[in-house]
């Protein structure tokens, strides 16, 4: 029972000073928060079934969490999904009907082809669109005015890509002297593609590349393309992929035991995922990719990762979950300067969007005319003991890489 005599006692200056001391210490996050009158409505876009569901929902499980840390801090979002089935002709689809439900601002679409299809139907209706993930340049660069990209474009995930390749420590036993590409043929492969062959001689990496080989996104056998890939006897396998043809590609390297000096994926989703760890095991290590990350150095990143563990002590946090959170963080920091919930204010706060304060590796989020967001990092990770792990750059590098990759046969 509370003695009313004590809460008496208590001045009123020292219950404002206990009143505040006791929000600083709930608030997780360093900008106070104030509490909306009203919800605002926003519609997410993922693929949550379908080739692509192994990242849309990992990307879901970010997006849920970071709503309900940012409700915690009186951030009212009243989030509506919409599952494309992985197919990019339901984007549109997809975007007219949260519109049609009263959304004021829409978030998606994971796959590149699917929001560029969402975001026509985001400009017809004057809707803003922050992507959460989507590489491909004709995102911001077909003159969409309602589109805000916090991920990296292509020309920016290729950049980061060969720049880091470029720098990986020569040895004795590690010293590559040509590649070949293998890519999955749709959007985002195409686009990637087409940019690390342009990029590679421009920047120097000094490996030259020998054959590159094209492969159906839904191809369910690539026995054939690894096949063409030994043959050439390159010293490193570079392949563009998402997460089962990721599987898929490692497989038949075991089955057919290729061995080369190492796995790059410049740029490519799907290795980091927990999907491919668990189909693989033991043969999933010393896979390397060079993509966008959360920086593990950061303590807001650690306070989401204490979280994440807590609501899904079953998943991993990867770049997924990581800028499926961070594409909510936008939507609410653009939402607590509007104060409105009609896109016209939405769009006009996430102009004069500026936020120093988040998870992914990076300089602010900051949005050009075009709706892009320029200073997202691009980190290299290798896969050590079935996990991911961040080697460059070393100021947030947690272990060293292992190069050139062990052989298959000697896994163990």
């Amino acid at each position: 029972m509370t003695d009313q005599r004590n809460c008496k006692s208590v001045s009123p200056q020292r219950r404002r000073l206990l009143k505040a001391g006791a929000a600083a210490v709930a608030l997780p996050f360093p900008a106070v928060l104030r509490a909306q009158s009203s919800a605002l409505k926003v519609g997410v876009i993922l693929p949550t079934s379908g080739v692509l569901s192994f990242p849309g929902l990992a990307t879901k499980r970010g997006t849920e969490l970071a709503v309900k840390m940012f409700l915690e801090q009186g951030v009212r979002l009243d989030v509506s999904y919409v599952d494309t089935e992985s197919k990019a002709e339901n984007g549109r689809v997809a975007a007219e009907k949260l519109i049609r439900e009263g959304c004021g601002i829409l978030v998606g679409a994971w796959d590149s082809g699917t929001t560029i299809s969402a975001a026509q139907a985001a400009e017809a209706a004057r809707v803003p669109l922050v992507v959460n993930i989507g590489s491909a340049p004709q995102i911001t660069e077909q003159g969409f005015t309602q589109v805000f990209r916090n991920f990296t474009s292509a020309v920016q995930l290729v950049t980061n890509t060969v720049a880091r390749i470029k720098e990986l420590p020569r040895s004795r036993d590690f010293d590559p002297k040509t590649t070949v590409i293998m890519h999955v043929n749709d959007t985002f492969g195409q686009a990637m593609f087409g940019g690390v062959k342009a990029l590679w001689e421009k920047l120097g990496v000094g490996i030259r590349i020998v054959d590159t080989i094209s492969y159906d996104a839904r191809a369910r056998d690539l026995s054939v393309e690894v096949a063409k890939a030994k043959a050439t006897g390159a010293d490193i396998v570079a392949p563009i992929t998402r997460v089962n043809d990721a599987i898929l590609i490692v497989r038949e390297m075991v089955k057919q035991d290729y061995n080369p000096m190492a796995i790059i994926g410049p740029g490519s989703p799907g290795p980091y995922e927990k999907a491919f760890t668990d189909a693989l095991g033991k043969y999933s290590n010393d896979y390397i990719v060079c993509v966008p990350w959360y920086d593990p150095s950061h303590p807001m990143t650690r306070r989401v990762l204490d979280r994440w563990r807590k609501e899904f002590p079953n998943e991993r946090f990867e770049l997924n979950s990581g800028f499926g959170w961070e594409g909510i963080q936008v939507v609410a920091d653009a939402y607590q300067r509007a104060k409105s919930t009609r896109p016209a204010d939405l769009h006009a706060a996430l102009r004069q969007t500026n936020v120093t304060n988040h998870i992914m590796f990076g300089g602010p989020i900051v949005f050009d005319a075009k709706g892009q967001n320029n200073n997202i990092g691009g980190p290299m990770i290798q896969i050590q003991n079935q996990e991911p792990v961040v080697i460059a750059p070393n100021d947030i590098a947690q272990g060293r890489a292992v190069l050139p990759m062990t052989r298959w046969s000697a896994r163990g």
